[in-house]
């Protein structure tokens, strides 16, 4: 018997209070937790101050305040996607601002930051992941010099005088010789250094250097060993215990696990088959902390979770710690307290103080203050399918959920499969105001975690490897299948979407395969050749795993080319981007948007003034989402409840004649 409290109207059709309006004013992104004694700082990015990123301080007392003010943004463009712009110690923050890349300090309670580096042409000289030496006399920085002529950037590290700034000095040169470098941590006197290296072709989470070194009088480095890792074990976030022992993250075993370096041997504390390290896209991920030096307190991912722990040095035993999050990261401990970015299915990402006694946790602050009653709120179920060759994927689905609407008898709903960015990235099943307002509207959703993704192990990332545009598609289309053979969707109206990586996964799967009949592609790759002859010098050999070594292997870059294969298209397609994007730029979406077009096919084609890889101004946010929700009305047939702005759709009315 049908509900007589619920209106019947077509799926995609139905009216939400998840709204893109909604969305952009109450959300902000949270990260960056840090202690200071007793204060709590945090980092937020606010799409409402056109994404600005706002170091937040919380005193003892309750009391919170915005550090750095207007127009001061702590963001680094180093590798281009930041991370680590801040740290603080000893009631003075030191940030890296985003329009002069400058490193700044701010003394708490004073108004004004003052530069501690000098002004660069065009903020070619870029810092990030700051760390300042135990007595307050170094700042040590990853350093990032952009020259002229096409010259590749040079990555360093630097120490910075932080006792008088006048002189506002570059820094002194005191690692260099590797293409990358990351994660400088002083042990607790400031005796000895560490931080890792990686060199061209590698990714981070390829393979990687760990290395140590003593501290000079004058902050330079003395007799510098590597310690672990090589060109086929990557190394994450190394640290110093409290008692001066040096701890890591190394995947040698095919997990990322946690290590220590003892009389010079690399022992595993506690070896498992479970992630305890992530992917360094960005600067100062951390995923474990020491509540004492034979204690610590970690994040790990087992199955298709996050839990949070404490482990045991000695005897390796790891005891859970329950917490109502199921994605959890960025831990940091004081005391008995520890914080940490928390999410699951049924609350957004928030900032979270635990008592690790006693388990109680607060949320200190939340992504989004949009509330999402159970009526509209959609639970991932998470699915294992089969795929190419006999393997299996992973994925989330969202079913529809809107308790005041159904669909008319013998409707199933549209599918959009989202495709990860990356690829070496991962999705997870924090609650996303962004995948709701898709099901509350009636369109269900499959959240690929294809081969190639964080949280499976080594040899799962390496699925990918040679094979970008294949293994990634096939999962994206097994997903769907999957979903198809169960009965649960709509065949006909199956689109997928994505940005970056995601955005080539979603070209790729349009052109290469004829099972999706719609996409969206936010800054997407469309011609790989482009993305390796002219992109950001972080990713400029990526490609060399992902596909092939350039140009050596040109005929495999052309052949995975969207580009190339637009007659192969049968499908429309709206393309999204930053005019600003360094990492893919414009030209990528412009190509394939011509050619879409020209082949005859609807398409559209929206750019964004002063965006880079990523949206972070509010109102673009929303025009995207409601523009990919009123394209896709127009061409699976139905209208959508919002009052959104039209735009212009190639070759719409000829194919609706």
């Amino acid at each position: 018997m049908k509900n007589s409290g619920t209106s019947e109207a077509p799926y995609g059709s139905w009216k939400s209070p998840i709204t893109s309006d909604a969305i952009v004013a109450t959300t902000i992104s949270v990260g960056g937790t840090s202690f200071d004694g007793e204060d709590i700082y945090w980092l937020e990015n606010r799409p409402q101050e056109g994404g600005r990123a706002v170091i937040v301080r919380l005193a003892p007392d309750g009391r919170r305040e915005d550090v750095n003010p207007p127009p001061f943004n702590a963001r680094s463009r180093v590798h281009e996607y930041g991370g680590g712009a801040y740290t603080v110690k000893d009631g003075v923050v030191y940030f890296t601002n985003f329009v002069d890349q400058r490193i700044y300090r701010q003394r708490v309670g004073s108004r004004m930051p003052e530069p501690m580096t000098p002004e660069s042409k065009e903020a070619s000289i870029r810092y990030t992941d700051l760390a300042v030496a135990p007595r307050g006399t170094w700042l040590v920085s990853v350093r990032e010099e952009h020259g002229a002529g096409g010259r590749e950037p040079v990555n360093t590290l630097v120490s910075v005088d932080v006792g008088d700034v006048s002189e506002r000095h570059p820094g002194m040169v005191i690692a260099e010789g590797h293409d990358f470098y990351a994660s400088p941590r002083f042990d607790a006197d400031g005796s000895h250094l560490t931080w890792i290296s990686w060199d061209h072709p590698n990714m981070p989470w390829d393979g990687s250097e760990l290395w140590v070194a003593e501290v000079g009088a004058r902050g330079d480095l003395i007799d510098a060993k590597r310690v672990a890792g090589g060109r086929a074990e990557s190394i994450f976030q190394p640290e110093w215990s409290p008692d001066g022992v040096l701890y890591f993250i190394s995947d040698r075993t095919g997990w990322w696990n946690l290590c220590r370096l003892e009389d010079s041997r690399v022992e595993a504390i506690c070896p498992r088959e479970a992630e305890f390290g992530l992917p360094q896209w960005v600067f100062g991920l951390r995923t474990y902390d020491f509540l004492s030096p034979t204690t610590i307190v970690c994040t790990y991912q087992e199955g298709d979770r996050t839990h949070l722990a404490r482990l045991a040095i000695d005897t390796g035993r790891l005891d859970p710690v329950e917490t109502p999050h199921t994605e959890i990261e960025g831990i940091r401990v004081h005391g008995e307290h520890a914080l940490y970015q928390g999410g699951a299915p049924d609350r957004q990402t928030e900032l979270v103080r635990i008592d690790l006694a006693t388990g109680e946790t607060e949320a200190l602050r939340r992504s989004s203050t949009l509330e999402i009653e159970e009526a509209f709120l959609s639970i991932p179920e998470p699915l294992e399918f089969l795929t190419e060759n006999g393997l299996t994927a992973h994925a989330f689905f969202y079913p529809p959920k809107n308790d005041r609407f159904r669909a008319p008898d013998g409707e199933k709903p549209p599918l959009l499969v989202l495709s990860h960015g990356g690829p070496t990235s991962a999705t997870d099943t924090t609650l996303s105001p962004s995948v709701q307002y898709w099901t509350s509207r009636g369109i269900a959703v499959v959240d690929v975690n294809y081969g190639g993704s964080t949280g499976y192990g080594r040899a799962y990332r390496e699925r990918l490897n040679g094979e970008w545009g294949v293994v990634d598609v096939d999962d994206s289309v097994h997903a769907a299948k999957h979903l198809i053979d169960a009965g649960r969707v709509d065949p006909g109206r199956i689109a997928i979407r994505g940005g970056s990586a995601g955005g080539y996964t979603t070209l790729a799967a349009l052109t290469f395969r004829d099972l999706f009949k719609a996409g969206a592609s936010y800054y997407g790759i469309c011609d790989l050749e482009v993305l390796a002859r002219d992109t950001h010098k972080f990713e400029s050999r990526y490609l060399d795993s992902l596909i092939g070594p350039y140009p050596q292997t040109i005929d495999l870059y052309k052949s995975r080319s969207p580009i190339h294969f637009v007659d192969r298209l049968s499908c429309p397609i709206i393309f999204f981007q930053g005019l600003d994007d360094k990492v893919v730029p414009p030209n990528q979406a412009e190509l394939m948007f011509e050619a879409v077009r020209k082949a005859g096919f609807p398409t559209a084609y929206l750019t964004f003034e002063g965006e880079g890889h990523g949206f972070r101004k509010a109102e673009n946010i929303k025009r995207a989402l409601d523009g990919e929700l009123y394209f896709y009305g127009k061409v699976f047939g139905f209208s959508p409840a919002d009052a959104i702005e039209p735009m212009r759709i190639e070759n719409l009315s000829a194919r609706e004649a």
